[in-house]
């Protein structure tokens, strides 16, 4: 069974039974409905910034397109904006929101409140963006009992029965290699059908499940690429010295050493940018 299936892009009617629309909508491509939660997040910046009107291609230039990418992109979503005025900030997000299904809200179960995995539960920007986070559960009994902003961490035994108790829509596994599995299994038998992971195991899941996961591993490795491709770049008198960085007079220390040194707790030291990362979006 094959993991990572090309998600049912945005607009598509499901099925034709009761409840649901007649009217097939246009079909979204999965570029796009990544390029809309990027448009999604600039968008929220500027409603909390008081913006009330966008042009094109203001907008475009804050999320890193091209505005008349962007035009297409919004196409999909119906009638929007005012020729020569521009978009309605909170009417687009609105409709943004609806067709990325966040207006009716997500909540997420965490497994494995390791560093990474705490780390996840305390950032705010989630339930900013329309996920709660509900439950969070590992097996180490050093964490089970443990608070983290409020919620108490349970064991992952009990995770099948509260994924239905806490009626979770989307699964975290932030656990081992080895557990990640396991963990997918019980998301599944509880009723969850979307799980993001971050460990490379390729899970087997029913069709029905939508996953993602994110290595970190390979996004690394990627960016050692493209820094390679572009020191390669570079003329040799900019490669004599190294750039630097800011103002700081402390000691110099690589980007790989930086990764490769743990802290005085023994866990890795990570700083992080973020260009579209699903991480952090």
């Amino acid at each position: 069974m094959t993991e990572e299936r090309p998600a049912m892009p945005v607009g598509v009617d499901r099925s034709s039974g009761v409840g649901h629309s007649p009217t097939v909508e246009r079909v979204i491509p999965q570029a796009t409905v990544t390029r809309l939660a990027t448009y999604l997040r600039v968008l929220g910046i500027l409603a909390d910034d008081g913006v009330l009107i966008v042009s094109s291609e203001e907008l475009a230039t804050a999320a890193g397109v091209g505005s008349a990418k962007l035009r297409k992109d919004l196409s999909f979503l119906g009638p929007n904006g005012v020729r020569g005025v521009g978009y309605d900030v909170m009417r687009l997000r609105a409709k943004i929101e609806s067709s990325l299904g966040l207006d009716r809200g997500h909540k997420v179960v965490l497994v494995g409140v390791g560093n990474l995995g705490e780390a996840l539960a305390r950032y705010g920007g989630f339930g900013r963006r329309g996920f709660s986070m509900v439950g969070l559960f590992d097996r180490n009994p050093v964490r089970v009992g443990t608070s983290i902003d409020g919620l108490v961490v349970r064991h992952v035994d009990d995770l099948e029965s509260a994924c239905r108790e806490l009626e979770a829509t989307i699964g975290v596994i932030a656990t081992p290699d080895e557990s990640a599995q396991a963990v997918a299994a019980s998301f599944v038998a509880g009723g969850v059908e979307c799980i993001l992971s971050f460990s490379p195991v390729m899970l087997d899941v029913p069709d029905r499940v939508e996953v993602r996961r994110v290595d970190l591993a390979v996004e690394m490795q990627v960016l050692s690429f493209n820094s390679s491709r572009n020191e390669a770049g570079k003329p040799a008198s900019a490669l004599s010295s190294p750039p630097r960085l800011g103002r700081s007079r402390g000691p110099r220390v690589s980007p790989a050493a930086a990764v490769a040194s743990p802290n005085s707790s023994g866990s890795l030291s990570s700083s992080s940018t973020r260009n579209g990362s699903v991480i952090a979006p």
